[in-house]
């Protein structure tokens, strides 16, 4: 199944102000207070034609089984742009992306995933792997950025993706508060067979926004949209570092996978035109009360300016 949001209807802006090596395991034990069963506005709405579905965690009375998801984010840097490697060899860059998706590792072993997060993806990458191998039979959700460049090869516009191996409904993608010229959105959908809602997103860089101000409205904006439930998985590129109040919000409302404790840390994401980390900006968000494990490359990537960050996230039955 594959949603792209190119024309996205009934749009409702959101607004509003309200390292070190990677570990094997995290056990982020926080205690939270009882879940709020909330769906994001519009979930179930009917996009282009195809019809909505309730979110896949309202159903109180329906037995929430365990569940681990094996996830990775990842800009992929596909834009034709200094500092993208591939972005001028799309088709290239698709193929390490596939590589990355099928083998990554989390914990000292090789997983494959089963939820990814793409940011700075073409269209049309996103539509090749809707053709390759086992990715055929994921859901693919796309939405892209507001403005900008095109990509390059006739590979269509640049956006974020989220794909999942499993049905996924209530398919919606929410303008985030951004400059008029560098417009961001998430993308959302809830997985019924994980009871889980899963949300895909890029804040705006700080060229776009230096002073923070519209990447602190896009924080609270997410959490609008991601919700409270009692699974969620939130993966994106935004911007700043853990320690930064920007990302106040979704440090109160969920865990990081790479986060300490309490401590708000996490392995460098961020590499320099040498391969060298430099810092961290990529995230996995998840329902506090969940353990998890996660794990960042060493070595550089040779395909990116960021590391993917990868995480098994085991959701226990309630």
């Amino acid at each position: 199944m594959w949603w792209d949001f190119d024309i996205i209807p009934d749009e409702t802006p959101i607004s509003g102000e309200r390292v070190r090596s990677p570990r094997a395991l995290i056990p982020l034990l926080s205690v939270c207070g009882a879940a709020a069963v909330v769906a994001a506005a519009g979930a179930g709405a009917a996009i282009d034609g195809l019809p909505g579905g309730g979110p896949a965690h309202a159903d109180g009375a329906r037995e929430t089984p365990a569940v681990t998801i094996s996830a990775m984010t990842w800009n992929v840097c596909g834009v034709p742009r200094p500092g993208c490697p591939l972005g001028g060899r799309p088709e290239e860059l698709t193929r390490r992306i596939t590589t990355r998706m099928n083998a990554t590792e989390v914990g000292g072993r090789t997983v494959k995933t089963n939820a990814v997060f793409l940011q700075d993806v073409c269209s049309g990458q996103v539509k090749t792997l809707k053709r390759t191998g086992r990715f055929a039979k994921w859901t693919w959700a796309f939405a892209p950025f507001a403005g900008g460049p095109a990509c390059a090869g006739g590979q269509g516009r640049p956006g974020v993706a989220v794909g999942v191996e499993a049905q996924m409904g209530g398919v919606r993608a929410s303008r985030l508060p951004s400059p008029s010229y560098a417009g961001r959105s998430a993308v959302c959908g809830d997985v019924p067979s994980w009871n889980t809602r899963v949300c895909g997103t890029q804040f705006s860089t700080k060229a776009e926004d230096p002073d923070g101000a519209w990447r602190r409205k896009q924080a609270h904006a997410l959490v609008s949209v991601a919700g409270s439930g009692a699974r969620v998985v939130v993966g994106g590129d935004l911007t700043d570092g853990p320690e930064d109040p920007v990302l106040d919000p979704l440090y109160r409302a969920y865990a990081e996978c790479d986060q300490s404790a309490a401590a708000r840390t996490g392995a460098k994401t961020v590499q320099d035109w040498r391969g060298q980390a430099l810092r961290k900006a990529d995230y996995l968000f998840i329902t506090k009360d969940t353990g998890t494990s996660s794990s960042v490359p060493d070595a550089a990537v040779t395909s990116s300016d960021h590391r993917p960050l990868s995480a098994v996230i085991r959701f226990r039955q309630p």
